[in-house]
């Protein structure tokens, strides 16, 4: 099964992890929704909405772009109705879209605590009801959660409480969408990195340069999104997936060629 002439609506698709899912689904022929907030060029973020969808056209797939705030219904609703008027409908969602703050309690602002969690978790919810009523007709559809596995370690928690709280309100989403829509032939899935993916919050926020020297390229996830949507829907759907483990049951058994650096040291990722 591939994703040829299937619809994919994916969030944070300017760049990184999203925009390299977009990438893999449109070497498949796919119809790819590029779902993002940048539209025009950022001094400190490479990559926009017509970029992506530029790519998009350049690998074989068909495109169109949404500004859209995940936060924001009216957006969304309009992203979906877009979504529809240009390929018929939706058949896979790819929740991707996330805001991440690595500080304790007491450094945590509010405005940023309300921000993680209204993109992160309401934004999964908002996006996911909107697509609803599409993939409920879709073919082989599919719903991905770029969400941890929701395990309940102290260390976890403990050094920023705030961002888990978010991404496991992200995962718990799973969980509940995938027994719900089970009987719809829904899958709804979770997919995230053994290791650190190199992306633009890793490079301006979490450590730049010498942590992307020791991180896997998004390809890694994006290889391993398109080995999970391409599996039937009723056959596999409430699992977190790690996207080193995917790949290996799909008989990938050199990862070397997903390393920033060769040979490098890998860092693990902060919830596996």
């Amino acid at each position: 099964m591939t994703l040829s002439g299937r619809t994919v609506f994916v969030t944070g698709a300017t760049r990184g992890i999203g925009r390299a899912i977009a990438l893999r689904a449109a070497r498949d022929g796919a119809n790819v929704v590029v779902v993002g907030k940048t539209d025009s060029p950022h001094p400190k973020l490479r990559g926009t909405i017509q970029d992506t969808v530029r790519e998009v056209q350049e690998l074989g797939g068909k495109a169109v772009g949404c500004v859209v705030d995940v936060r924001s219904e009216e957006q969304v609703e309009a992203a979906v109705k877009t979504a529809v008027e240009a390929f018929g409908g939706i058949d896979v969602l790819i929740n991707n879209a996330s805001a991440i703050s690595l500080t304790r309690t007491a450094d945590t602002e509010m405005k940023r605590y309300d921000l993680m969690h209204q993109v992160n978790t309401r934004g999964t919810f908002l996006c996911t009801k909107a697509c609803l009523p599409w993939l409920e007709r879709g073919q082989n559809p599919h719903v991905l959660v770029l969400s941890p596995p929701p395990e309940l370690k102290p260390e976890y928690f403990a050094p920023h409480v705030a961002y888990t709280l978010s991404k496991f309100g992200m995962s718990l989403l799973v969980l509940g969408f995938a027994a719900e829509f089970r009987d719809a032939g829904i899958a709804v899935n979770a997919l995230w990195p053994r290791n650190v993916i190199a992306t633009a919050a890793v490079e301006n926020l979490l450590g730049g340069a010498r942590v992307v020297a020791r991180a896997r390229k998004p390809e890694i996830v994006a290889d391993a999104f398109h080995a999970i949507v391409t599996r039937p829907s009723r056959d596999f759907t409430g699992q977190f997936c790690i996207d080193e483990d995917v790949l290996r049951e799909a008989g990938v058994s050199d990862f070397e060629p997903y390393a920033m650096t060769p040979g490098a040291e890998l860092l693990g990722d902060l919830f596996v």
